[in-house]
């Protein structure tokens, strides 16, 4: 009788770069989401040095280098390859925007303003910035906000420009997906980047829309502690 061979499972697939970036940005978001929910010092305090941040490229700003860990980013784990030098500035320069414009949404909001994205519960860019206009019409100076910010020439201009929507989001309370954004921040800065990553927003614009979903049980009482 012959045995039959044994089946040796596939290799893990490399993770691609967008990913890698996405992920350290929900690592680093966690803990300090949790802890600013929480009014917990340290973390406030780290929300406060993120924001003076928010609109400069990743290393313009020496307060932070210290606050967003990059050592990931350098070193390979399993069968990730090395990143180029290029590959590894704009996947620093996408993380740092990435956390600066998620600690200016979370600022003061008693709820949290990073969630991760789920078919179920959308929270994309392009789904977040729907949730601001009624459910039968479409607030054209809200739309035309996201137009203007697709159009960006570049990363620091179009986190300027987000800024804008987000500060809107901020006001209602909506969340995103920081670390879903942060990944198209990293593609955005490739050639051809920019229009895939606009194509992405108009898919998640034009995703069916769903009412917001109620506030987790867990959020704490809003406080002005860092309004300043």
């Amino acid at each position: 009788m012959t045995t039959p061979p044994l089946s040796v499972p596939a290799p893990p697939a490399a993770v691609p770069v967008h990913q890698r970036v996405a992920q350290l940005t929900a690592a680093h978001i966690a803990p300090w989401q949790e802890g600013y929910l929480t009014d917990r010092p340290q973390a406030v305090a780290a929300l406060a040095r993120l924001r003076r941040g928010a609109g400069r490229e990743a290393g313009e700003t020496p307060d932070l280098w210290n606050l967003i860990d990059t050592d990931p980013l350098h070193t390979p784990a399993g069968r990730t390859r090395p990143l180029s030098e290029t590959e590894l500035v704009r996947a620093e320069n996408a993380l740092h925007a990435a956390l600066t414009l998620w600690a200016f949404h979370q600022q003061s909001r008693p709820a949290p303003m990073h969630r991760r994205h789920s078919r179920e519960r959308p929270a994309g860019l392009g789904a977040a910035v729907r949730r601001l206009m009624p459910a039968d019409g479409v607030d054209e100076p809200v739309r035309k906000r996201l137009v203007r910010a697709g159009t960006a020439p570049d990363l620091p201009a179009l986190t300027q420009r987000l800024r804008d929507l987000v500060a809107l989001l901020r006001r209602e309370d909506i969340p995103l997906d920081y670390a879903l954004l942060a990944g198209q921040f990293y593609l955005w800065q490739w050639p051809d980047g920019p229009a895939d990553v606009r194509r992405r927003w108009g898919r998640s614009f034009h995703e069916q829309w769903r009412p917001q979903a109620a506030p987790d049980e867990n959020t704490t009482p809003h406080t002005d502690k860092d309004a300043s």
